[in-house]
């Protein structure tokens, strides 16, 4: 078996499925499918089949190569005929699913599940398959593959799918490069890309280990469903990226400014250089390298002159922002991310509209859906109370029904853009439970 120890704490690599804890490799192309299950036998059929699919973290090559992650919705795990006792150990939030927690998180207006896109947010949404490559005759193959591993079976319905990709940039639909500051998790046996920050305890991410308050998360039962599996949350996020250049280029000044404001909102540059380290102009170096634009922290930018408090990066991961006052430990709230374009991206210098659906799949994977998802959407980017400004929420992904503002601190006088709309459109999304290989079997052999 593949294990890694770290600080007395072994995870069973073997048993956790690789899409969970490691990288993507970068490009890559992908596709998620959602699938329904209709008849038990067949879904039990189903989930034999791509158990032997999936990948183990403790795999040599997935981490670069080809994987394939499976995961269910609460309504996926009950057509699988799972006890009601077992249904009932998972939280709240996973057995009330995404839809019904809209409200909560924002999504209301244009963004409320009676304009998503079907099937998502339903309860025909049952099982989650994505296949990801770094090449794409492989990603054909693995693809194929989990087609006959549903397609045989009658009583399983292929109900969505969504092709997505990574550009060789990196970057997303709104032209930044995107995924740098992810957390690395004890036990990987993985530096943390930030070297100023120590891994999160692996049951911050994976259930049946400690996470950072010493404590086990609370875990579904039996133990063999719920060790070493994790939730997953999915969302599928279209993104006005003309109306996001035509909102700045009528608040900028020139083509530099325009670049400047953009970066402001974000964070980061474009190339992915951090505010915190490149606050005047970009530096495509440091962006493009791994080993120093993670390496920084906000505790000498306490009033965001360098990187404003509301950008989106800063509240995402307010890093040592909120140290001074110890009301929140930012550790508790984060969550591996993966965020995936999808549609054909906008020409650039384009300010009109195309009519093309084009945007953002973002995955988090954590042990907390309530405190790391949730959290972070309902308190840090749709709030601005942790930062003073109550009346503003993140400029790029915020939810928001009326123009809001964002305040760009300089001196002598503090910079706020007025009017700002939505960028983003909530087109749907689930709350998912990825097991373990050793649950997945237990889930093919139920009632056997």
């Amino acid at each position: 078996m593949s294990t890694v120890t770290t600080n007395g704490i072994t995870l069973d690599l073997d048993d956790i499925q690789a899409g969970a804890l490691y990288e993507r490799p970068s490009p890559y192309v992908g596709v998620y499918l959602l699938l329904r299950i209709r008849d038990r036998a067949d879904g039990r059929d189903l989930v034999r089949r791509l158990h032997r699919l999936a990948n183990p973290a403790g795999s040599a090559d997935t981490p670069d190569n080809t994987s394939i992650t499976v995961a269910f919705t609460y309504h996926g795990l009950k057509a699988l005929g799972v006890p009601q006792e077992s249904l009932d150990s998972f939280v709240p939030e996973f057995r009330e699913g995404m839809a019904a927690r809209a409200a909560i998180l924002g999504d209301t207006g244009e963004s409320s599940p009676e304009h998503w896109e079907e099937p998502l947010g339903s309860s025909d949404v049952h099982v989650a398959v994505v296949v990801l490559s770094s090449d794409a005759a492989q990603l054909r193959e693995a693809a194929e593959k989990a087609r006959q591993a549903h397609a045989q079976l009658p009583g399983i319905d292929l109900i969505w799918r969504q092709d997505c990709y990574q550009l060789a940039t990196g970057r997303t639909s709104f032209g930044f490069k995107d995924g740098i500051g992810q957390p690395s998790v004890e036990g990987t046996g993985r530096p943390s890309m930030n070297p100023r920050q120590q891994p999160l305890k692996a049951g911050e991410i994976i259930l049946g280990y400690p996470d950072e308050t010493g404590e086990l998360p609370p875990m579904p039962t039996p133990d063999v469903l719920g060790r070493n599996g994790t939730y997953v949350v999915f969302r599928k996020l279209h993104t006005k990226v003309a109306a996001y250049r035509s909102y700045l280029r009528a608040k900028a000044a020139d083509r530099a400014d325009e670049d400047l404001l953009g970066a402001k909102m974000v964070g980061r540059w474009q190339s992915g250089a951090p505010l915190a380290l490149a606050p005047e102009t970009d530096d495509p170096e440091l962006g493009a390298d791994p080993r120093r634009n993670n390496d920084f922290t906000f505790a000498d930018d306490p009033r965001g002159f360098k990187c404003p408090v509301g950008s989106h990066a800063r509240r995402a991961n307010p890093r040592d922002a909120l140290d001074e006052d110890g009301s929140v430990d930012v550790r508790l709230h984060r969550m591996i991310r993966r965020g995936t374009s999808y549609g054909p991206i906008l020409p650039d210098d384009v300010t009109e509209d195309d009519g093309a659906d084009r945007g953002i799949i973002f995955v988090f994977a954590g042990a907390h859906l309530k405190r790391q998802f949730e959290f972070v959407k309902t308190q840090w980017l749709n709030d601005g109370i942790f930062i003073g400004a109550p009346l503003e929420s993140d400029p790029l992904v915020g939810a928001r029904q009326d123009p809001g503002s964002f305040t760009i601190a300089q001196r002598p006088i503090r910079r706020r853009l007025q009017d700002m709309p939505p960028f983003v459109i909530t087109r749907g999304g689930e709350y998912c439970f990825a097991p373990s290989l050793s649950a997945l079997r237990w889930l093919a052999e139920l009632d056997t």
